[in-house]
């Protein structure tokens, strides 16, 4: 395990519980920018999924969101994963009333960088969503005092302060730019207006150039634009698998974060519960897919190198199913922001090197585990 050095650089502000904006020292930690599996050949993930942080920050059920934190914790000190994904919707920008959504992104991946983790994000349909004025604010409350950061004036002088939000690549520039534990990439700029789609190589135990498996992150859209991944994005996807795997003898695991529409083909019917060869605990709503398929499935079908997709947005959804020669999963649904009631969780990866295999089960806060599933041997 690489030696952390960790000092303190800077300051962040984010919002209390109690609406106040506190200021945070953040933490800098150094260490090699390489994954590898570990001495026992072994390479487990934890995926935190629509942790929504921020979502109605002024009413009383938004502060009651840091839960999510607890949740995080239990599963990082359970678990001791080597590497965590989160899996899109980290925040909920269409209802943050402060001017930078950064404060809170930084929150969401607090949990992670302070165990000395390293990480990596994709986004999700929420995560760069327009501000949405609640209808109450105009009623005889008026609207919440807004936390604005100290720094914020306009040219004028004068104190300026609007809902705007953070878009796409201000965000992973923000936690690149603060955290050397991300692994985040903001991707080819062709792929404009997606961003979060890049590969990462987890090596050999032995080996630190040889690649055991490829982690693909694409980013399915929402928010900003609609909520699909592209023919640019899955062009791209081909090229990059064909340059560095072109026999297809290294596997590959796909990351994004809303689900395609090959997902609906071989989802439980939600009265008649979840059966195999399908594995999971919950199937309580409909799949919710992209609004068009341009090209992804059929290319990771071609490639019998993809061993499995995962994916969030679907609170009420935890399964795992096979389609043709791959696996179709969902993460747990990781934050108590968002909707639904169900308990939090998070869903874990485990591979090992060799031969390879990928496993996976769902960590719930409470500590139990369950729907125990074989992806790859």
């Amino acid at each position: 395990m690489p030696i952390l050095i960790i000092s303190i650089i800077a300051a962040l502000h984010f919002l209390a519980g109690d609406g106040r904006c506190v200021e945070v020292p953040v933490l800098r930690q150094t260490t090699g920018k390489s994954l590898q599996f570990s001495g026992d050949s072994r390479f487990k993930i934890a995926l935190f999924a629509d942790l929504h942080y921020g979502e109605n920050a002024w009413t009383e059920w938004g502060p009651a969101q840091e839960k999510s934190e607890r949740v995080m914790a239990a599963v990082l000190d359970k678990e001791t994963p080597d590497f965590v994904i989160y899996l899109g919707d980290v925040i909920t920008a269409n209802n943050l009333p402060i001017p930078n959504a950064t404060m809170y992104w930084d929150c969401a991946i607090s949990p992670t960088r302070k165990r000395g983790i390293p990480w990596a994000t994709i986004f999700g349909n929420h995560d760069d969503a327009s501000f949405v004025w609640p209808s109450e604010w105009f009623s005889a409350t008026g609207i919440p005092q807004v936390c604005c950061p100290p720094t914020n004036f306009s040219v004028s002088g004068e104190r300026e302060c609007s809902f705007g939000g953070a878009k796409r690549i201000e965000l992973v520039n923000m936690e690149i730019e603060r955290n050397t534990l991300s692994y985040s990439h903001s991707g080819p700029r062709e792929l404009w207006p997606s961003v979060s789609n890049y590969v990462l190589q987890v090596s050999s135990s032995t080996n630190g150039k040889l690649p055991v498996v490829f982690l693909y992150f694409l980013d399915s859209g929402g928010g900003s634009y609609p909520e699909v991944i592209s023919h640019a994005q899955a062009k791209w996807f081909e090229e990059q698998s064909q340059l560095i795997n072109p026999d297809a003898r290294i596997p590959e695991v796909i990351f994004w974060h809303i689900p395609s529409e090959a997902y609906k083909k071989v989802a439980p019917m939600p009265i008649f519960g979840i059966h195999k060869p399908c594995v999971g605990s919950i199937n309580k709503e409909r799949v919710a897919s992209q609004e068009a398929e341009w090209g992804t499935m059929d290319i990771l079908l071609h490639r019998s190198s993809v061993k499995a997709v995962f994916v969030g947005h679907n609170h009420g959804l935890d399964w795992c199913c096979p389609y043709k020669n791959l696996w179709l999963c969902f993460a747990r649904h990781t934050g108590y922001g968002g909707y639904g009631n169900w308990a939090r969780g998070s869903r874990i990866l485990e591979m090992t090197e060799n031969p390879f295999s990928l496993k996976s089960w769902i960590r719930m806060e409470d500590g139990s585990e369950h729907s125990y599933v074989i992806l790859s041997s």
